[in-house]
Formats: structure tokens, C-alpha cells, sequence
């Protein structure tokens, strides 16, 4: 944990509170220096992600992100596999893991990480910055801790 992540993992280890999302991304996002970012969160039942907080999306494109299937996307790329999906420059991504959409962000640099606890997916976090950059290895461990301490708070 980093001086920059400490008030995340305060945030989360907080017992007594239940999460304000949007703070908890904003958090995130300046944490890791990005612009962009989303939770989305597993309807057990449904095995649909929901958005539950979200910021520097376009509004027009908040309808196609609200609830996302396993498997498509980088939240539901992120979601099937269990592990990270970076993406260095989305405006020139031709993997196909990105929804064509996903270029009308305007963002470049972007990870998304399965929130994991005890081997179960509870949902994912996806931030981007808007210039090309790919994480460190490091940053990715970090992520995918916040991601932990986040399902903690899902199934408490």
C-alpha cells in the first residue's frame, strides 16, 4: 500500500460505513492519476454486471454500461477471465476486447480488474487515463487488492 492508496484501503476498512461509491472511485482515480473510471457490481442471480458508480463517462454512452454481460467488453472480458485486462491506447485497440464504443470516451490508457474475494467474482473496477500508458505490474497487484478489500464490502 502506497501513501496515495492509504485512504482507500481506510475507506474500505472502515466496517461501521457503508460504501458512497462515487467517492470510493474518486479516490481510485486519483490514486492511480486517471480521468476516467467505473464499479460495476455481479447480480449473482442474473451473472450481470451493474454500474454502480461512475465518472468521465460521456452520458450518451452510460445506457450501453449500465449492465454489462460476462464476456463482453473490458469489464466483462475482465469478469470471464478472472484477471486484469489493460488496454495501452484504446483509440487504437484492434484486439476486440473493447466495445467500438469504448474509442467514444476519448480515453487512451485503461485496466480493468476482477473484484475477487476467496475465488468469486464480485464485480469489477475499470479506470483510463487520457494519454497511452500500461500499468506496472505493481499497480495491477495494487488494483486487484483494492479490488479484494471492495468485494469485502459487497458480500459484509
Amino acid at each position: 500500500m502506497t501513501s496515495d492508496t492509504k485512504p482507500i484501503f481506510d475507506t474500505l476498512a472502515d466496517e461501521a460505513s457503508t460504501i458512497d461509491w462515487n467517492r470510493l472511485l474518486t479516490q481510485i482515480l486519483v490514486a492511480f492519476d486517471c480521468s476516467t473510471g467505473t464499479i460495476h457490481t455481479l447480480n449473482q442471480d442474473s451473472q450481470l454486471l451493474h454500474l454502480k458508480a461512475y465518472q468521465g463517462i460521456p452520458e450518451f454512452l452510460l445506457p450501453k454500461m449500465t449492465v454489462i454481460s460476462i464476456g463482453k467488453g473490458m469489464a466483462g472480458v475482465a469478469a470471464q477471465r478472472k484477471q486484469p485486462v489493460q488496454i495501452c491506447n484504446l483509440q487504437t485497440d484492434e484486439s476486440g476486447v473493447a466495445r467500438p464504443s469504448a474509442k467514444e470516451t476519448k480515453v487512451e490508457g485503461s485496466i480493468t480488474v476482477p473484484l475477487m474475494l476467496n475465488g468469486r467474482l464480485h464485480g469489477t473496477l475499470g479506470i483510463a487515463k487520457p494519454i497511452p500508458y500500461e500499468f506496472t505490474p505493481e499497480e495491477e497487484e495494487i488494483l486487484m487488492e483494492i479490488g479484494e478489500a471492495i468485494s469485502r464490502k459487497i458480500v459484509s
